[in-house]
């Protein structure tokens, strides 16, 4: 079966784009994802560090995150790979938290973010969660979610 852009792989039905605010938390978070992943080649040695000891390799292990978030961003734009990609950037998600932790552990490393600020993004990163599950939800075809 031949893909094509706005096109649900079902059928070869058009592909509705949900609703508004679902295109806007679409968005939103491929541009989270997007500049995420690319700070994680830009800043690796910083990211680095916040990367708990237990974790073998930092460096490795964060170039590679930053690869699967570009590949996630990059997925949520093509209807037929968006679920996929949605599940992804869940778990990987999922996965780098203990790492926002730990930077709150050794917040006096990082003496230019505000501690308020890092105690903010626990919460704010089940928000980001919450974005992820709804915007990669909506379903080719209809409004309704899968």
């Amino acid at each position: 079966m031949k893909y094509l852009p706005f096109v649900s792989a079902e059928l070869g039905q058009p592909a509705r784009r949900g609703t508004r605010w679902q295109r806007l938390a679409l968005w939103f978070v491929f541009a989270w994802f997007l500049l995420g992943g690319l700070a994680h080649f830009a800043f690796t040695e910083l990211e680095a560090r916040i990367v708990p000891p237990q974790v073998p390799d930092a460096p490795d292990v964060v170039l590679v995150v930053g690869a699967f978030e570009l590949l996630g961003a990059f997925g949520l734009l093509l209807p037929w790979t968006r679920r996929a990609a949605g599940w992804g950037l869940f778990l990987l998600t999922l996965a780098v938290t203990p790492a926002n932790v730990y930077m709150l552990r050794i917040h006096d490393q990082f003496p230019s973010i505000p501690l308020w600020l890092l105690w903010l993004r626990l919460p704010l990163q089940g928000v980001l969660l919450w974005l992820i599950w709804w915007a990669s939800r909506w379903r080719k075809g209809t409004r309704h979610y899968y």
